[in-house]
């Protein structure tokens, strides 16, 4: 079953937002291909390495894995399909940027909690080569990263468009200050 995610209308031409809410755990959630056999390995030590770790994104050919603040509670954000990427981000309003590459040959993206997998949201795309550009803000509403707290209001906007770079590329670095 699909949960709690409203398309919302075309806002240009060029853009389609999707809403999420859902619960997810271990600071995380994927973004993969809808095909199961074409899959990376999300378990092997290399998809969640240092750097994955520290940009907050983990990728494999198919599979990418978001790092969010938060530890058990509802994840919010959007996904947006541009036709392009934007140059109008203004880098002061979010806490964290981040990008990288997924190829989605089933044309099928699906959004999923961790550690059910399960699917909490699907939207079908051109199969082929995106890439994804993660948007963190309110990550200083994380009080306690380690238990889930009803104060918690990460969000992240995704923004994905067809594109053949796949590496992963931290446009806007965050460093959790600790008081």
């Amino acid at each position: 079953m699909v949960a709690n995610f409203t398309p919302v209308n075309i806002i240009t031409k060029e853009m389609k937002i999707y809403n999420f809410k859902f619960n997810t755990d271990y600071h995380q959630f994927y973004i993969e291909d809808g095909n199961d056999e074409s899959k990376g390995n999300a378990a092997s030590n290399e998809f969640w390495n240092e750097n994955a770790f520290n940009a907050r994104l983990a990728l494999t050919n198919r599979v990418i894995g978001v790092g969010v603040e938060s530890f058990g509670n509802d994840i919010k954000g959007d996904i947006a399909i541009l036709e392009k990427p934007r140059n109008d981000t203004d880098y002061e309003k979010y806490d964290h940027i981040v990008e990288g590459g997924i190829d989605l040959q089933s044309g099928e993206l699906q959004v999923l909690d961790c550690p059910y997998h399960k699917i909490q949201l699907s939207i079908k795309v051109i199969p082929g080569r995106y890439r994804v550009r993660v948007y963190s803000s309110n990550l200083g509403s994380v009080k306690d990263p380690g238990v889930a707290n009803d104060s918690d209001n990460d969000y992240y906007h995704i923004e994905i468009w067809k594109d053949e770079e796949m590496e992963r590329k931290v446009l806007k670095q965050y460093t959790r200050s600790f008081q």
